[in-house]
């Protein structure tokens, strides 16, 4: 990969529109609609709405939904502990918000993990276009509040990978009327 001059986006900004171009290409293979959201939403921690219409098969009462993401990307590696990875959420309030259970639809989180390397996050050839790591959602429902001012850690299931299976089973979960909460 080329690396430019004087570019417009900071490296952090550049790995906040690869989360958007994440979640957009893994909903677009999904089939799920993904809309990103205005600056107005974004003062309430929405970066994205993913809205699905479908059949969810036996057990579903819903046949369409929406759920918010918070979506948010990171170069550094996440300590994994029974199962889980660690990312720090700076933001207190956005930490608060995110797991208030009187919101619908339900707000998610979801970090892209990133290589350290800049010229490791995209590659791009003839035959591909490959995003490097992936990405990781969680329901923070249910979590402790928090007196660290400066934000919180908290912990994603290894198993919920922000994939085009992934955002279907979650669908799956939403359409039973599952309540998706956090397990610290």
């Amino acid at each position: 990969m080329a690396t430019t001059r004087n570019a417009t986006l900071t490296p952090q900004d550049v790995e906040a529109e690869l989360s958007y171009a994440y979640l957009h290409a893994v909903a677009s293979q999904a089939g799920i609609a993904c809309q990103s959201a205005n600056r107005t939403h974004d003062g309430l921690g929405i970066d994205a709405t993913l809205s699905a219409r479908q059949d969810f098969g036996p057990g579903a009462v819903l046949t369409e939904l929406s759920v918010h993401i918070q979506l948010k990307a990171t170069v550094r590696p996440p300590a994994r502990r029974d199962g889980r990875l660690s990312y720090f959420l700076h933001d207190k309030r956005q930490y608060d918000r995110l797991r208030a259970s009187t919101v619908l639809p339900p707000k998610l989180l979801a970090v892209l993990f990133l290589p350290r390397d800049r010229e490791g996050w995209l590659r791009h050839t003839v035959e591909q276009l490959a995003l490097f790591h992936c990405a990781y959602w969680l329901s923070l429902v249910g979590a402790p509040a928090t007196d660290n001012s400066s934000g919180q850690t908290v912990y994603f299931p290894q198993d919920q990978v922000l994939s085009p299976d992934g955002l279907l089973n979650l669908c799956n979960r939403l359409a039973r009327l599952e309540k998706l909460t956090y397990a610290p």
